[in-house]
Order: structure tokens, then C-alpha cells, then sequence
């Protein structure tokens, strides 16, 4: 085990949350450490190309739409990084299946409103900018948190590398950005935290971790020629909802929501799912469709570092403005991830409000802390 370096602060997460609060950190010359478990910044956010891989022009296999005009945080971040979106596409008609054995049907579409709105390069685009604003010595990858301790006034956090080496980090403070139920789950807390807290944490939805994402990669948007949208639904499945996913560069896509539940999409196998999902765009959008010349497929509750053995069923978390953190921890630790936003809780614009409330939270007492430290001797100057 290495030896056991002092840190100001700590952040646990390098998704939107953990780098938000990052950037928020480092403008404010507050030092920080992050650790990141994967091998990759990004959390639940990631634009891959035709192979999986990681992409600057990607289809998002995380999340990928924000309301800009609905959610300020997001829209406000977005601009000030000097990133630009495009609207998603809804021109044209919408397909809907009813039942397997009757012809989808085609009906007039409608705009949306609001209108959803994606980054161009893909939502992984904002992760990049966030990371080229921080210092690269400050940010660790392959670094999985396990246990995490109090010893008299520091918290030291205990992780493991990705050489499965074991190291410890001692902060003044620890902020966690990442799902309250993926902490419960993942992190030893010695004491441990009291039952309220870690009930709550555990009963938390983490938003993405049951879904499953299906891209089919096509050389043109041929649906748009047809005078479709892209948009569909369907009662028969496997995908549930289809939407166009088209990059802002021209790279023609279509990508839907896997609608069996995790286990049976286990019990099939991924094989099965992507073939059914092809012929199903077939039925739904012609011959065309059937013959894509890539696929991607993420079932996020097969991530270990997004999901636990509690999110194989659905739900979305819902906002509460009671403290996430009670007892002992209450001075020690912070949650910021998406889940614990008092706004658009499990959203993009979730995990950017939670992590800008929680940094300045951070900051203000590092600032009330320092002026403590210094009031004695302007008391006595004054007398």
C-alpha cells in the first residue's frame, strides 16, 4: 500500500457532476484530487463511433437531449464552455405499432415543445471541455473508492488502482458525484453511516442503470426522405421508443429503447435483441433499414459502475431538499451526483445544479472557515 497523501479536497466521480464541481473548485483556487473508476471521464455520459469507442463526433449511448429554456444549468454551462447544439430532428411523419401482426402506422407529426436539443459531437463533448479546463495532474482514471474512514478532523479515502494496487487519499472533505445508490452499495464507511442515510441512499432510482440503448448505423438519413422523423413507438418491441440520432456532421442513425426488463433482456442475450431491433426497424421503416452497416448496443445494468443488484427495475428519482448526508459524515462528505438535484433530478441539467450548488456550498465554508481562523487577532487589534 503507498503512503497516505494530504488533499484539500476530494472528489469521487469524474461524470458531469464530479467535473463540474471540479471546474467550480479550481476557479475558486480551492485544491482538489478526483478519482474516477473507469478508465474514462464520463460517467453515464458516452458518444462512441461505429466501434464503441469513445468519440469527439458520437452517438450518445448515455444520456443526450437538454431543454435549454427549461433548464438553465445545463443551457448556462453550455455557453459558457462555447459549445454549440442542434435541435433534435422532428420533421415528418411518426410510426407507431400497435400489434406484430398488423402493419405499423404512419401518422402526422407534430413539433416538439419544448424542443429537445443535443451537443454537437455528442454529450460527451461537454466532458471534454469540462477536463481541458482542469489540471491533468489533478484528476486520477482507474481509481475505484472502497472504503472511506474518519481519522480526528480528515477523512481518508481508501481505492484501489488499475493494477489492483490499494492507495489512500486523506481530504478535509470528500465530494461524492455519483449515484447515492451506487455509493450505498459500492463504499465502506467506517463508522458507518446511521440507518436513515443509508436506507435513503439505497432506495434512490439511479436514472439510466435499468435502460438499454440500440444504435442501427445507416450511410444516409434515407427515413427523411420518406418524409419520416425518425420518431416511433410500438406496443410490440423489443424497442419501445425510436428516435432519429443523426449526428450534427451527417452521420445517419436511428437508436431506440430497449423495452424488455433486465432480466429477460439477460435471459435472451444481446445477439437476439440487436437482430430483433433491425428487423423491427425494417417493419417500422422499410427494406432500407434492415441491412445497417454498424449497431451498438448498452444495457447500462450490466455496468458495475453505474448499476447495483436494486436497479433492475425502473423508476426516475424524485427531488428532496432534506439532507443527504446526516450523522457523523454530516461535516465530512457532500453528495452532488445527478439523483440529488433539487431540480431535474437524474437529468444532465440535474447533475450540473447539484454539483454548482454543492462546490459553492464547499467553497462558502472554506471561506467562513478561513475568516474563523483569522478573527482572534482582528478581535484584538479592535481592543
Amino acid at each position: 500500500m503507498s503512503a497516505t497523501v494530504s488533499q484539500t479536497i476530494l472528489i469521487v466521480g469524474g461524470g458531469l457532476a464530479g467535473l463540474s464541481a471540479a471546474r467550480l473548485l479550481h476557479r475558486a483556487g480551492v485544491g482538489f484530487k478526483l478519482l474516477e473508476a473507469r478508465d474514462r471521464l464520463g460517467g453515464r455520459i458516452l458518444s462512441v463511433d461505429a466501434t464503441g469507442e469513445p468519440s469527439g463526433d458520437g452517438f450518445d449511448l448515455g444520456p443526450s437531449w437538454f431543454w435549454p429554456g427549461l433548464q438553465p444549468a445545463m443551457g448556462d454551462l453550455v455557453h459558457l464552455l462555447g459549445l454549440h447544439y442542434f435541435e433534435q430532428n422532428s420533421d415528418g411523419d411518426v410510426i407507431f405499432q400497435r400489434m406484430s401482426r398488423e402493419a405499423p402506422q404512419r401518422y402526422r407529426g407534430m413539433r416538439q415543445e419544448p424542443q429537445s436539443m443535443r451537443l454537437v459531437g455528442g454529450t460527451g463533448a461537454i466532458i471534454s471541455a469540462l477536463a481541458e479546463s482542469l489540471p491533468a495532474q489533478s484528476i486520477q482514471l482507474s481509481a475505484r473508492v472502497t472504503h472511506v474512514s474518519l481519522e480526528g478532523q480528515d477523512v481518508v479515502v481508501q481505492y484501489v488502482d488499475g493494477s489492483g494496487s490499494s492507495h489512500k487519499q486523506r481530504a478535509s472533505h470528500v465530494l461524492f458525484a455519483l449515484p447515492p445508490r451506487l455509493i450505498e452499495a459500492k463504499v465502506l464507511f467506517s463508522p458507518s453511516l446511521d440507518f436513515a442515510t443509508s436506507e435513503r441512499w439505497q432506495r434512490t432510482p439511479t436514472w439510466m442503470a435499468p435502460h438499454a440503448k440500440f444504435f442501427a448505423l445507416y450511410d444516409c438519413p434515407f427515413w427523411r426522405d420518406a418524409g419520416l422523423s425518425g420518431t416511433a413507438q410500438s406496443l410490440v418491441g423489443p424497442l419501445v421508443e425510436i428516435h432519429d440520432a443523426t449526428t450534427a456532421s451527417g452521420r445517419a442513425a436511428l437508436f431506440g429503447f430497449v423495452g424488455l426488463p433486465a432480466e429477460q433482456r439477460a435471459a435472451v442475450g444481446r445477439d437476439a435483441i440487436v437482430a430483433a431491433s433491425v428487423q423491427q426497424l425494417a417493419q417500422m421503416f422499410g427494406p432500407q433499414a434492415a441491412g445497417p452497416r454498424a449497431t451498438l448496443f448498452k444495457d447500462w445494468t450490466d455496468d458495475p459502475l453505474t448499476a447495483t443488484a436494486d436497479d433492475r427495475a425502473g423508476g426516475h428519482p424524485s427531488s428532496d431538499r432534506r439532507p443527504w448526508v446526516n450523522g457523523k459524515w454530516r461535516d465530512y462528505i457532500s453528495l452532488a451526483g445527478s439523483e440529488t438535484s433539487l431540480t431535474e433530478p437524474g437529468y444532465l441539467d440535474g447533475a450540473v445544479e447539484a454539483a454548482t450548488r454543492t462546490a459553492n456550498e464547499i467553497i462558502s465554508r472554506l471561506g467562513r472557515s478561513e475568516r474563523q481562523a483569522f478573527a482572534p487577532s482582528s478581535e484584538v487589534s479592535r481592543a
